[in-house]
This record gives structure tokens, sequence and C-alpha cells, in this order.
């Protein structure tokens, strides 16, 4: 049997209410040579019995059972691991894709050999209501992407042909981030796709109230640690976050006007 092009992974835990949407998602593509891991992360709803029927019903679609919970990091990995793709896609399992997503981005990677891509997409609250589109700039280099993550995990695609298999670090919050900046280490940029939102991101409840002294320590902790750098560099990245987040949020037309927040190219 032909290996697909694009390996889609999907970690997967307590997502029983918003998985089959996931999925049909991807099923919708224009583009089909993929195959979707689902990494069930021992959830104890029925996550698992809707994933198994997804893959009961497409060949393409395989269900790796996790031993023990781990977090995303660890399930995005076991994923990776057993992908056979060239392209390795994220797609969380509250997320969804437009019907050209795929075939969009490859089209894009494949004709201007990108190493990395991402592209911009919009926010719907847990009903679907929009809250905001999303930006992405058009290159993004490790340092410049250091200061602020640009790039949101279910839009994000790499070529293992041009840096192999890269994993993700093991973090409970962050790890997009973590292996965004593995990859860039091993490539000189990576390529934003600011047309047409083509990904859509579920902001949850439980999201819309997240702890941001939480989220900035693992910042701190992925400088210092993950990356390696000095107190000083580490806080002058962790200065550039913490002032873009506040500017992005309070002074949006400020911070576009700095180039620190991008609007989608809607046509």
């Amino acid at each position: 049997m032909q290996e697909p092009l694009v390996s889609v992974i999907t970690p997967c835990f307590n997502a029983s209410l918003t998985l089959p949407k996931t999925v049909e998602s991807i099923l919708a593509q224009t583009f089909t040579d993929w195959e979707l891991m689902l990494v069930d992360d021992c959830s104890p709803d029925d996550t698992c019995d809707k994933a198994q029927a997804y893959c009961d019903a497409d060949t393409r679609i395989h269900l790796i059972r996790q031993l023990e919970n781990g977090g995303a990091a660890i399930a995005r990995n076991a994923g990776i691991e057993r992908a056979k793709g060239r392209y390795i896609a994220f797609l969380d399992a509250d997320d969804s894709w437009h019907p050209n997503k795929l075939e969009r981005q490859l089209e894009l990677m494949q004709s201007n050999n990108w190493p990395l891509s991402f592209t911009s997409y919009a926010r719907v609250d847990e009903n679907g209501n929009l809250i905001s589109l999303v930006g992405v700039p058009e290159t993004i280099t490790y340092r410049e992407l250091l200061k602020t993550n640009v790039i949101g995990c279910s839009t994000a695609m790499y070529d293992t042909a041009v840096v192999g298999k890269v994993f993700m670090p093991d973090m409970r919050k962050r790890q997009d981030f973590g292996l965004w900046l593995k990859i860039l280490k091993l490539t000189s940029k990576g390529f934003g796709i600011n047309s047409e939102p083509l990904t859509t991101y579920r902001v949850m409840g439980n999201s819309l109230s997240s702890n941001k002294g939480k989220t900035a320590g693992y910042n701190w902790q992925l400088y210092r640690k993950e990356e390696g750098l000095s107190l000083v560099l580490a806080s002058y990245y962790f200065a550039n976050y913490a002032l873009r987040g506040v500017l992005r949020s309070k002074l949006p037309a400020l911070a576009r006007w700095l180039g620190w927040l991008h609007s989608p190219e809607v046509k």
C-alpha cells in the first residue's frame, strides 16, 4: 500500500462532544491523500468508542490508545512516531479545518519548498459564534518566534523530508511553541499563509478564563530549560512576550501598527 503524503495528528482527551466535527472536517478535505492518527489519552468518556467507529468506517483513520494519561505533548509524539506521511500536520480534537486547508497549504509548501507553514484562523466560542480572526506574518525566524508564538497548533504543518521527524518537548503547556522553535533551529524560517482563515479554533468555556500566570510560567520554563537561554536572554524574550500580549489585548490598534498583530487578508 502506498504511504500517505500527509499524517494528521489529533490528541484526544474527553473529546466526545467535539471529536465528530473535527474528524468530519478532515473527511471533507478536497485533498484526500492523508492518514489521521487519533491518539486517545485515556479518556474516561466515550471518546475512544467514537474514534474507533471512524476507524472502522475509513481505513485512513487509526486509533492509538495510550496506556496512561500523559498529556498533549506525549500524545502528539505518539502520533508523530507512528506517522507514515512526509508531511506532519496537527489538528486538536476541538478544532476544525476548512475544506481546502490541506490542498492550499500543500500546494504552497511543495511549490516553494517550505519546511514549515502555518495559517491564519478564526476563533469561535463553544456555540460556533465568531470571536475574532487571527492573522499571521508572511515569515518567521527562530529569534522572531522567541518573542511571541504566532503559530496556531491546529494550523501548522512541517516537512519531514527537510527537517526529519521532530517531536514536542514534554511540557504540559506550550509544547507546540517548543516544537516550532526546534524546527526553526533546523531551517531558516517558517512561512505564514495569511489568506482567508483555513482553521477554526474553538475557545472552550474553561479556556476563556485561563490562568495567564501559569502560561507565562511555562513560557519562562521553555526559554530557560528547553532552549537553554541565559538569564539575560530569557528575560529579554520574556519581556517581549509579555509586552506584546498586553498590547494585542488592550491596544490592538497600536499592536497592529507595530506589526505585532496581523489581520487575515480576507478576499
